[in-house]
């Protein structure tokens, strides 16, 4: 019996961090430096590292573990308005690269099967790459960013979809039309029976274990159950574990338990598989490279990165005109679905497992998965510059909608002036509510602290929470609830001016933002636009600023205006907020 290597193990982990550190403080996802880290460590290079049945054994759970979470992450609710459009970006982000795929290795004078799963490999996107790349250009607000978010998810369930089908081919060997049927069969009433699962026994399971008041961890071992059943089910099948992991995390996000366990469980499995288990991954999928590609397949190795770009981006293009979103919005939404990730090299590592491709393949598409994903954040600056000059970078939330935490003046002259969205005001005080309800507004009486009056003022469908009550304490504590149990992407919160700083670095843990970008007092303000006693002005910018340094720049002036929206080219407004950038020719709407 292998003995427990624990020195190989901690090299192995202390190695992904740093590699992943340094890739992610490059701008790029951690699963980029644990791959180079590997190769390099690994006996490509210079050897420290090799494959062991331990590492194997840690790094397949780790990634059964990493598609939970995958699948966990997936919300169709919000790329429901992107449907469309994504659904283009992703048929011609996926058929293109594919057939370019396949009939390059054809033309090479590779296999079939390995052809197929070259094709698989080229086509796919990764949704984590783009993730951090949106946020880090401001683009989450945009269509753009919604559109790659649905077409990578379409793209790699796709993949998927075609890869079960592929391995399952495989592991039957050589087998007639009957046969060939037989397998089918057994991929349809898997995805059938996990599909009715999902659907109606998990909630009834999960409405049990609420009923039981049972622990967070015992909650945590039975979603473990579940997703190794699920993984069993899927090997039954004749498919693979991480196609029944993928379909456990999408039902277990919605519908089993409540809110705050989803999030902690959730919360959980990022942990243990991006944490621990998935480096080991992907840094042992580092050992299988081989630098002799630059030597004996250099030109191949050149094409099918060509083939991987140019399919990508001409295949989205073309296929997104249909949209009526135009070819330089295409264009724009196919560098960005230009990278690869943790799927593509799943699956190519599975390939290399069953000895459908080889080591030299395997490398190249390695090769291929880094090299193009380095090229997304350049590609993706360059095309939405252009769009953003050309007045064609179109903003857009996939959920609607705002809450509003205090039917105060200020509260309510905010919803007076936002337009063509759904506005719910919730506030403590009946006689303010009444008030606002006067008015026409949509007013709730309830504690904000209690997860039923989020329930009531729709929460799981609103965009933005913005908690502007006169205690800072309680809008913190507010913003944390609808993070944790709505996923409200937006939250801005009101810091008065007396808050020591302890509490405004929770913002940061909840990816939360401060109202009007300062510290301001609820009470003057309020006074003043309950007395009239204002007047409303506006302020054409004439270069790129971000929200903190306008403030900066009317520091002589900061205690008698008060920052209240940015409108856009398309005239539509936005609440003005500490992490936001004032575009050139964008308008800032204040009170003085």
């Amino acid at each position: 019996m292998e003995e427990f290597n624990i020195l190989n193990l901690l090299i192995i982990l202390a190695s992904a961090w740093l590699g992943g550190s340094a890739a992610k403080r490059l701008g790029y996802p951690a699963i980029l430096g644990e791959l180079v880290v590997g190769i390099i460590l690994g006996p490509a290079i210079f050897g420290v590292l090799e494959a062991t049945e331990m590492i194997s054994v840690l790094a397949e759970v780790g990634i059964i573990l990493l598609m939970v979470y995958i699948g966990m992450e997936i919300n169709f609710r919000d790329l429901g308005k992107a449907s469309w459009p994504g659904l283009l970006a992703a048929i011609g982000g996926f058929i293109v690269p594919f057939a370019l795929g396949y009939y390059t290795i054809i033309y090479f004078g590779g296999t079939q099967i390995a052809a197929v799963f070259v094709a698989i490999a080229v086509a796919v996107t990764s949704l984590a790459t783009k993730s951090r790349i949106l946020v880090d250009l401001k683009l989450l607000n945009t269509r753009i960013a919604y559109v790659l978010m649905a077409g990578a998810l379409i793209s790699d369930t796709l993949a998927l979809v075609i890869f079960a089908g592929i391995t399952s081919y495989v592991d039957a060997g050589s087998i007639d039309s009957l046969g060939l049927a037989w397998v089918a069969g057994k991929a349809i009433l898997f995805f059938i029976f996990t599909a009715l699962a999902g659907i109606y026994l998990l909630p009834l399971l999960g409405k049990y274990l609420m009923r039981s008041n049972i622990n967070r961890t015992l909650h945590f071992t039975l979603i473990l159950i579940i997703v190794f059943g699920f993984s069993e089910l899927a090997e039954i099948a004749g498919l693979h574990s991480i196609l029944g992991a993928f379909m456990a995390g999408l039902f277990i996000r919605d519908g089993v338990f409540n809110r705050q366990i989803s999030k902690d469980i959730n919360h959980i499995f990022h942990d243990i598989s991006i944490g621990f288990l998935a480096p080991i991954f992907f840094v042992s999928a580092g050992f299988e490279v081989t630098l002799k590609v630059f030597q004996t397949d250099l030109l191949l190795l050149i094409v099918v990165i060509l083939v991987a770009m140019i399919g990508k981006i001409v295949g989205t293009a073309l296929f997104y005109l249909p949209s009526g979103y135009g070819w330089r919005e295409g264009i724009t939404v196919g560098t960005g679905m230009n990278g690869r990730g943790a799927v593509e090299i799943i699956i190519a590592g599975i390939g290399l497992q069953m000895g459908i491709i080889s080591s030299e393949i395997f490398s190249i598409l390695v090769f291929m998965a880094i090299f193009t994903t380095l090229t997304v954040p350049i590609f993706l600056t360059w095309t939405t510059t252009w769009l953003r000059n050309r007045n064609e970078l179109v903003h857009q939330d996939a959920r609607s909608g705002y809450i509003i935490l205090g039917a105060n003046p200020l509260g309510l002259y905010i919803a007076k002036q936002i337009e063509d969205e759904q506005v719910v005001i919730v506030d403590a005080n009946r006689d303010m509510v009444a008030e606002a309800k006067k008015q026409g507004f949509n007013s709730i009486y309830g504690n904000i602290l209690k997860e039923e009056t989020l329930e009531d003022a729709k929460a799981i469908e609103k965009g933005t929470f913005i908690a502007l009550t006169g205690n800072s304490e309680i809008n913190f504590l507010a913003a944390q609830l609808a993070d944790d149990l709505f996923y409200i992407p937006k939250k801005i919160v009101l810091v008065s001016t007396n808050e020591n700083g302890a509490d405004v670095e929770m913002l940061d843990k909840i990816n939360a933002t401060s109202l009007f970008a300062n510290k301001t007092e609820l009470k003057p303000w309020a006074k003043k636009i309950g007395d009239g006693d204002f007047e409303e002005k506006t302020v054409t910018i004439e270069e790129e600023i971000t929200t903190r340094d306008w403030i900066k720049g009317t520091k002589d002036y900061q205690n008698s205006i008060l920052p209240f929206f940015i409108i856009n080219a398309e005239g539509k407004k936005r609440v003005f907020h500490y992490n936001d950038v004032i575009g050139k020719n964008e308008k800032v709407v204040f009170l003085e």
